[in-house]
């Protein structure tokens, strides 16, 4: 029988290891930092929804640390245990979905569709806007 993960005790592991990593080389870890900082920090969406979108994606990637790490940083972001699960819910359907390769798409999706929607908007014809045109048609 395998022994039984205790994912608070990954979670102080991994920090611990960060912290050694941090002293061998700090500009690569300073950099994570500050890109962690500003991908989960205030913005449009708030950080507990940012992290649950993290935890879905460590799910889809298998990254063991990842999951400790995010649990642990949506419930300190005030996110609910039926919202975890739910977030849990999204990464099995999504399987082993999000990647640079499909953000980049999405990145390159939402440029054209701004285009789009702006060169609409700009030519005055709301009628034939695309924007707001997706139905159930």
């Amino acid at each position: 029988m395998s022994k039984e993960k205790n994912y608070p005790d990954i979670h102080n592991h991994i920090q611990k290891l960060m912290g050694q990593v941090q002293r061998e080389i700090p500009s690569v870890m300073e950099g994570f930092g500050k890109l962690h900082h500003a991908a989960v920090g205030d913005g449009t969406l708030d950080p507990k929804t940012k992290e649950l979108i993290a935890l879905g994606i460590a799910i889809s990637v298998r990254c063991e640390g990842c999951i400790s790490f995010h649990v642990h940083d949506a419930l300190k972001s005030g996110a609910t245990r039926p919202e975890i699960v739910e977030a849990i819910g999204v990464a099995i359907l999504m399987g082993g979905g999000p990647s640079v390769m499909y953000g980049v798409e999405a990145y390159e999706a939402l440029g054209q569709f701004e285009s789009e929607f702006g060169a609409a908007q700009r030519a005055g014809d709301k009628g034939e806007a695309r924007a707001g045109a997706i139905s159930a048609d």
